[in-house]
C-alpha cells in the first residue's frame, strides 16, 4: 500500500493550481537550489507518451505494475491507464563525481489534469544498460481535502525499500520535510525572476567538472590569503568567474574551430587572482589596475599585472585582444563594450556590473517599476546594443547578490558599415554627459557589493570626452572607522541610553538587559548634523552600531542592547571567536563603564578592562612571510 506524506498550504491560498506547476518546474529544472549536492540537471527527452508507449518504456519486470498502482492511489486507474502522459528524462549533475561513468537519470511523467507528477529513477551505465530503482519511485500531487483545505501530498511505494544517497536520489525524510514545504512556498510566491536562470548560455555539466578542477587546483590560495577581504568569498567567486570564462572560451573554440587559446585583458583586476587562473589555464592575457595589491607578489612572473590608471581613450584599445573583461569595473563598467567596439571588429567583452555607474558618474534611476539592479542591467545592455554587440545575458552561480553577466560575442552589424556605427556610439556616449557640471563618481567599493577593481588616479590627455572621472588612487576608508572617537562614543551612548530606558525582558531580569530599536527609530534621537556626517560613511549608523559589537546587537534592522550571557547566540555570534577568560584586554568594558548596574561578568571573566590597570598594550605578531603561489 502507497506510504502518504503531506504539508498543507497557508490557509489564504485560495487556488494554488498554477503555482504548483511553477514549482514543480523549478524542482525539475533547478533542483540545485535546494539540493545543495548537485549542480544542476539536464533534460535529455521530452515528449508525449501515450498509454501503450509509457507500458513499452516501463517494460521491466513489475515496473508499469508499480508505476501504475502508486498514480492509482489518489486518481482514477481507468482515467490514467487511458490518458496520455507528459513524459520527460532528466540527467542529474553532481557537484562531485560520486557515480564513475555511470548516469543518473529520472523518468517524469505529468498528469496536468489530475495535478500529480510521478518521478521514476534509474541508473544508465556505458553500455546504455538501464536499471530501474523501483523501490525509490515517487508521486507528487496537489490536492484538496473535504475541508477544501489544500495541500502537496508525496506518495511512495514503501519506505522500507527507499535507498538514498543524498544525491541524485535523496532520503524520504528530506523529501517529505524538506522538498514539499518548499514546493509549497514556491507555488504559494509563484514568483518570476526579472533575470534567467543560472548557467543558461552554458553546458552545465561541463562547467561542472572544470570548476571541481579548479576549485581543488586552487584552494590553497584561502589558506595563505593576504588581504583583508574574505578569502573565501574571493577565491571561490573568482574561481567561479574563471569556470564561467573557460567553458565560454571552449564552446567558442569548437563552434568557430579556433586554433588558439583566446586572449584576454581584465581591466579593473584588483587582486588579480582571475587573471592568475586564466593565464595558468593557458589564456595569455594581462590585468591592469590603479593599485597594486600585495597578493601580486604571490603569483609569479607568468601573472602579467600592470598598476596603471585607465582612462578611456584612445591610449586604452586593445585591437589585438579577444576578449575584454570588466569584473566589478564600477565606473569602467559602461565603458567596457564601447572600449571592445573601438578596439577591433572581432574584439568580445564579459562584464560583470556591481556598482551602478554611467559614464560621467553616478548612474541616475529613471525607472520606478524595476528595481535599481535590473534598471542598470537594462541600461548596460543598452549600451552594448548601441555598440553593435548582439547582447547576451546569463546569472552566475557566484557568492554574491550580484551575479547577472553580459556578454557581447558578436555584432549586429557588418564591417562596412563601422563608420555609421561609431557615429552612433558617439552620439548616445554625447547624449549622458551631465548638462550641468560634472557629477564625482564617488561610491565606495567593498563588502559584498564588489571587489574594489577600480581605477582611481586621474589621467589626462587623449580621453573620448571631458566628464569621466577616474577615483583616487588611494581609497578613502569610509565604513565609520575613520570617524572622531568622541564622535563615536556620543552616538554609542545616547543610543545605549535609550535602550536602557525601554522595559528590558528576558530570563535575566536582575540585569537591565533594554528593549529595542529600530535603526530609522535610533536614527531620530540624533541632531541632523550628527546624521548628514554619518551620512556621509557608507551603511552609516546601522554600520557604526555593528561596528561597536561589544555594546550592540543588530539584527533584521532592528537594534539590542548585546547581553553577553545570552546561552543562544545567533548565527553571526557564532561564527566569531569564542572568548576566553584570561584573554588579552586591549579595550575597556563599556558596560563597567556606562552602564548603570555595571558589567553583568566579573572583572576575570569579561573579555574587556575593568579599569585602566587592566588594559594592557596590544603586541602584533610578525606576518607570515608571503610565499610564491605559482601552479
Amino acid at each position: 500500500m502507497p506510504k502518504l506524506f503531506q504539508h498543507k498550504f497557508p490557509d489564504n491560498c485560495s487556488s494554488p493550481q498554477r503555482g504548483f506547476w511553477s514549482a514543480i518546474d523549478v524542482w525539475l529544472k533547478k533542483p540545485h537550489v535546494i539540493n545543495k549536492r548537485l549542480c544542476g540537471v539536464k533534460e535529455t527527452e521530452s515528449r508525449d507518451l501515450s498509454a501503450g508507449e509509457l507500458r513499452l518504456f516501463l517494460a521491466d519486470d513489475g515496473l508499469h505494475e508499480a508505476v501504475m498502482s502508486l498514480c492509482c492511489s489518489p486518481s482514477s486507474p481507468t482515467h490514467l491507464q487511458n490518458s496520455p502522459w507528459s513524459f520527460s528524462v532528466r540527467t542529474f549533475i553532481p557537484k562531485t563525481n560520486c557515480y564513475g561513468q555511470n548516469l543518473h537519470k529520472e523518468a517524469v511523467l505529468k498528469d496536468f489534469e489530475r495535478e500529480q507528477v510521478t518521478f521514476i529513477p534509474f541508473e544508465e551505465d556505458v553500455e546504455g544498460k538501464v536499471s530501474f530503482k523501483k523501490s525509490n519511485i515517487y508521486l507528487i500531487q496537489l490536492c484538496t481535502e473535504a475541508t477544501e483545505e489544500w495541500a502537496l501530498q508525496l506518495h511512495v511505494l514503501t519506505e522500507d525499500g527507499w535507498v538514498s544517497d543524498g544525491v541524485a536520489c535523496p532520503n524520504l525524510f528530506w523529501l517529505s520535510s524538506e522538498l514539499l514545504p518548499k514546493l509549497v512556498r514556491w507555488a504559494t510566491e509563484s514568483k518570476t525572476s526579472e533575470f534567467k536562470s543560472t548557467l543558461s548560455l552554458l553546458p552545465v555539466e561541463k562547467y561542472s567538472l572544470v570548476y571541481q578542477h579548479l576549485k581543488e587546483k586552487y584552494k590553497a590560495m584561502v589558506k595563505v590569503w593576504p588581504e583583508v577581504t574574505d578569502p573565501e568569498k574571493f577565491v571561490y567567486e573568482d574561481v567561479a568567474i574563471a569556470t564561467y570564462l573557460l567553458v565560454l572560451w571552449a564552446e567558442e573554440t569548437a563552434e568557430k574551430s579556433l586554433t588558439t587559446r583566446q586572449s584576454f585583458v581584465d581591466l579593473g583586476c584588483g587582486n588579480g587572482l582571475l587573471v592568475h587562473i586564466l593565464t595558468n589555464e593557458g589564456h595569455p592575457g594581462k590585468g591592469i589596475d590603479v593599485r597594486r595589491r600585495r597578493i601580486w607578489d604571490m603569483y609569479g612572473p607568468q601573472t602579467v599585472l600592470q598598476e596603471k590608471a585607465i582612462t578611456p581613450g584612445e591610449t586604452f584599445l586593445f585591437p589585438d585582444t579577444d576578449w575584454l573583461i570588466g569584473n566589478h569595473s564600477d565606473e569602467l563598467t559602461p565603458w567596457i563594450p564601447v572600449m571592445a567596439a573601438r578596439s577591433s571588429y572581432s574584439c568580445r567583452y564579459f562584464v560583470l556590473p556591481c556598482c551602478f555607474f554611467d559614464f560621467y558618474g553616478k548612474y541616475q534611476r529613471r525607472q520606478s517599476n524595476k528595481s535599481q539592479y535590473k534598471e542598470y542591467i537594462d541600461f548596460i545592455t543598452e549600451v552594448s546594443q548601441v555598440c553593435g554587440f548582439n547582447t547576451e545575458e546569463d546569472c552566475m552561480r557566484i557568492p554574491s547578490t550580484k551575479r547577472v553577466c553580459l556578454l557581447g560575442k558578436s555584432r549586429s552589424y557588418q564591417p562596412p558599415d563601422e563608420a555609421v556605427s561609431e557615429r552612433r556610439r558617439t552620439h548616445f556616449i554625447q547624449s549622458r554627459q551631465p548638462s550641468s557640471g560634472v557629477q564625482r563618481s564617488d561610491i565606495r567599493t567593498d563588502g559584498d557589493c564588489c571587489h574594489g577593481n577600480t581605477n582611481r588616479e586621474d589621467t589626462s590627455g587623449g580621453t573620448w570626452g571631458a566628464g569621466f572621472q577616474p577615483r583616487d588612487k588611494v581609497e578613502r576608508v569610509r565604513n565609520c572607522a575613520a570617524l572622531p572617537r568622541d564622535f563615536i562614543d556620543k552616538v554609542v551612548l545616547r543610543v545605549a541610553n535609550a535602550l536602557l530606558e525601554k522595559t528590558g525582558g528576558g530570563s535575566c531580569s536582575d540585569w537591565n538587559q533594554g528593549g529595542s530599536l529600530s535603526v530609522s527609530e535610533a536614527a531620530g534621537l540624533l541632531e541632523p548634523e550628527t546624521l548628514q556626517l554619518l551620512k556621509n560613511e557608507c551603511g552609516g549608523l546601522q554600520t557604526l552600531l555593528k561596528n561597536n559589537y561589544q555594546v550592540f546587537k543588530v539584527e533584521g534592522g532592528v537594534v539590542y542592547i548585546r547581553d553577553w550571557r545570552d546561552a543562544t547566540p545567533s548565527k553571526a555570534d557564532r561564527r566569531r571567536k569564542q572568548i576566553t577568560p584570561g584573554a588579552l584586554k586591549t579595550r575597556s568594558c563599556w558596560f563597567h563603564d556606562h552602564h548603570p548596574q555595571g558589567c553583568p561578568f566579573q572583572a576575570q571573566n569579561c573579555a574587556f578592562a575593568h579599569g585602566p590597570e587592566e588594559l594592557r598594550p596590544s603586541t602584533r605578531p610578525l606576518k607570515k612571510k608571503m610565499k610564491s603561489f605559482v601552479s
